[in-house]
């Protein structure tokens, strides 16, 4: 490397390391002798979380040394490459965006919270586009959809028949197909210590170990968790000089989750069972925005048909971090918003003719607003293309050819077309 590129790379690991003890998840969970006392007081009372719930948990860093660590790195990057230069200009909004995650965990039980929140990964009531539906509107849209074939028996999910260790082994034989058997690239293992059915890391894919599967929740997972999240991981390791890459502040996280809902779909890997989830945290964040509680949010999960304890799970994932009665954690909107600009993107790319620009979604945690200034640093030999790569992104004719299609379609009016085919259908 020289001297220009060894300071990128410096800068860059600088990055990597400060925010390695910030761990957003974790900071915001609730114990689960919250769960207990919430079914012991049979459900009919608010959890017992509040802003002295969250203090006897501190953080696992100095919020205020990690601030100004990340503030000394900003102005780093501005000394030594200039206000305008591009990695310059990615990496600084990096360290604003941790800055204020560390912002949002210190306000942990407070209304600030929930704000901070709503600027980092936006809210339920936002518009993709002036005069576009807001993600709200898109969740009842779905919902409607979906209660449409809601009845269908054809449609019903399998039996979940397999066990965690089960799904861990039909899992690891998937992934290690696509990354390289033996190779140890990839670890699927049991874990009991995380909300969801499952979760990725680095190299690595936790199945809780309680959660039952089917074969077609394990094609997402395989999806979803493994081509997406651990590959992009993967390529963003593999980055000799833009390590930062390797590692997603909250913008990244509406780009990975929209990537990988648009990878379930695009695979067949996706069912109405698991949009019909999606569409309601959709929902549920919504109620709690427009000022619904814990209990609230509990209900409309029991009137979708969920179990008790996949209620609290859900209503759970609404208000961590917050107060049972404030305003909600809105990580969950990056599903159905991300798949939205994703789309748009990849839509735009094909009607451009740039092409090449869609695989570089996949070179490690990037955001949208990046991708220009990725394919200049590609064409520099600063970023290198990303080295696991989904088959539908290794050839884009069939991508290309869908996308032509949709473009044509979108200037339809489906109203009128309904209205046409009202005799036929």
């Amino acid at each position: 490397m020289d001297e220009y590129q060894q300071t990128i790379r410096a800068l860059s690991d600088r990055i990597v390391t400060a925010q390695t003890p910030v761990r957003v998840l974790d900071a915001v969970k609730w114990d689960d002798n919250v769960r207990q006392g919430f079914f012991a007081a049979g459900g009919r009372e608010l959890p017992k979380v509040d802003r002295a719930y969250y203090e006897g948990r501190p953080l696992a860093f100095d919020s205020s040394a990690k601030k100004e660590e990340f503030q000394n790195i900003e102005r780093d990057i501005t000394r030594q490459l200039g206000q305008f230069n591009p990695v310059g200009q990615i990496m600084r909004r990096m360290c604003k965006e941790y800055r204020m995650v560390i912002r949002m965990l210190e306000a942990r039980g407070t209304a600030d919270f929930g704000l901070i929140s709503q600027e980092l990964y936006g809210a339920a009531s936002d518009a993709f586009h002036a005069g576009d539906p807001t993600l709200s509107d898109l969740g009842l849209m779905l919902s409607d959809y979906l209660n449409n074939i809601a009845d269908r028996g054809d449609l019903k999910d399998e039996a979940k028949t397999l066990n965690a260790p089960q799904a861990v082994e039909m899992l690891q034989r998937r992934l290690d197909q696509v990354f390289g058997e033996g190779e140890g690239v990839i670890r699927v293992f049991e874990s009991d210590g995380i909300l969801a059915d499952a979760a990725a890391g680095a190299d690595y894919i936790k199945i809780r170990s309680d959660a039952m599967f089917n074969e077609r929740d394990v094609r997402a997972l395989e999806v979803h968790e493994g081509l997406v999240h651990v590959g992009t991981t993967l390529n963003g390791q593999n980055q000799p000089i833009c390590t930062f890459l390797a590692k997603g502040p909250p913008s990244s996280t509406v780009t990975q989750e929209g990537l990988a809902i648009l990878m379930e779909v695009i695979a067949f890997a996706s069912y109405p069972t698991r949009l019909r989830k999606l569409t309601n945290r959709t929902r549920a964040i919504h109620m709690a925005e427009e000022g619904a509680d814990f209990l609230d949010v509990f209900a409309f999960f029991r009137e979708q048909g969920y179990t008790e304890d996949e209620c609290y799970s859900n209503a759970n994932r609404v208000f961590r971090g917050s107060l049972p009665n404030g305003l909600p954690f809105t990580k969950d909107l990056s599903y159905l918003k991300g798949f939205i600009m994703i789309y748009n993107y990849i839509q735009l790319a094909v009607r451009k003719g740039k092409l090449e620009q869609i695989p570089l979604l996949f070179c490690g945690k990037t955001t949208l607003e990046d991708m220009r200034t990725l394919r200049q640093l590609v064409d520099e030999g600063m970023v290198v293309p990303p080295r696991y790569l989904p088959q539908q992104f290794q050839d884009l004719n069939a991508l290309s050819a869908w996308m032509c299609f949709s473009n044509f379609l979108n200037h339809l009016s489906l109203d009128r077309i309904e209205a046409d085919y009202a005799n036929i259908l």
